[in-house]
């Protein structure tokens, strides 16, 4: 039986960045008709189950709701059996959940940060990330119903393949030598020692970045490794780029309807299994654009490239490979009355 999770963040969208900047607004509602369309999408594919993380807000439940009886597609629903913490950890347990109980693809919605989490539980799972955050390097924009038809033709084995499903980078967070946590974007050292309101804005306290990938149309801290050197999202290098010292200054867009000078002092291409030493503590290491790790004063920490990210399903390819062996032809339809002349 061929099983998809669904991870829709009711909390991706929103946060400060729609005060000192110009994000959208990504309501829930969106979110519901959007997780309905990969629903019908899923279903046509030949997916007959689906697990999805409960929420405050009942995302899935009001997805299936709004089909009409006609509509609503055969599948098997079911919450992912995890305990409600309403924070970011949800997507991570809800995702291991998932694979734990048989799910073959995991399709979300969310921006970067929600992709983070889910990384950290999906295992070898392949993820379709769909864009309905704040920072959106990871997370693609695709209408719901193709996201459905990709995912369902990856669980159902119809596509796979290095073509299809790609292993994506990650910085691992050594923190005295261990892994404290982990990014699949940028991890950036900042000059400040609480967490705060999570999300930068701020482009004064930058004084390290280490990249996975930064490309010229990115938005947030990645665009500044891409108006510099930019990096693709499976090329197996990265970027490191200190900012302590204004030495030359680059116009990046940090975040929606923000472009600002960001000055920096040089940067390096760096390679698999390489690590960057954080060089001054104390400090904040801000992931994915969210600070999340605090480093006091004395701590031995360094950002080091992986190549083992999650596995990243190509939805381009997935739809290909299936069109060419034929999956979604249909036989002809039996001829009605046969007798009579049209």
């Amino acid at each position: 039986m061929a099983t998809v999770g669904i991870i829709a963040n009711p909390a991706s969208g929103k946060d400060i960045r729609r005060l000192v900047a110009y994000g959208t607004v990504f309501d829930n509602q969106e979110k519901v008709n959007i997780v309905r369309r990969i629903l019908l999408g899923l279903a046509a594919a030949g997916v007959s189950r689906v697990l999805y993380m409960p929420d405050y807000y009942g995302i899935v439940p009001r997805a299936v709701e709004g089909l009409s009886s006609r509509d609503r597609p055969p599948l098997d629903l079911a919450a992912a059996d995890i305990r409600l913490t309403a924070t970011q950890d949800d997507s991570m347990h809800a995702a291991a959940a998932m694979v734990e109980a048989g799910a073959r693809c995991l399709v979300t919605l969310g921006g970067d940060g929600t992709s983070r989490m889910v990384a950290k539980g999906c295992g070898d799972v392949p993820v379709l990330a769909l864009s309905t955050g704040t920072n959106n390097v990871f997370p693609v924009m695709l209408e719901g119903t193709a996201a459905g038809l990709a995912a369902g033709v990856v669980a159902c084995g119809a596509a796979g393949g290095p073509d299809v499903v790609r292993r994506a980078k990650k910085l691992t967070i050594l923190k005295n030598g261990r892994p404290a946590d982990t990014a699949l974007i940028d991890a950036v050292v900042l000059e400040d020692s609480f967490v705060g309101s999570r999300a930068i804005w701020d482009v004064g306290q930058l004084r390290q970045i280490v990249l996975t990938r930064g490309e010229p149309h990115n938005i947030g801290i990645s665009a500044i490794g891409g108006q510099l050197a930019p990096v693709g999202p499976f090329e197996p290098r990265g970027l490191a780029v200190a900012c302590g010292a204004p030495v030359a200054a680059v116009l990046a867009p940090i975040a929606p309807g923000v472009v600002v000078p960001v000055t920096y002092e040089h940067y390096r291409e760096i390679a698999p299994g390489e690590e960057v030493p954080v060089a001054r503590t104390p400090c904040i290491l801000a992931l994915d654009g969210e600070r999340e790790v605090e480093v006091r004063a004395g701590e031995q920490v360094s950002i080091r490239l992986d190549l083992d990210g999650p596995a990243v399903v190509d939805h381009k390819a997935a739809l290909a490979a299936a069109a060419a062996s034929g999956y979604f032809r249909l036989p002809p339809p039996a001829a009605q009355n046969p007798g009579r002349k049209p």
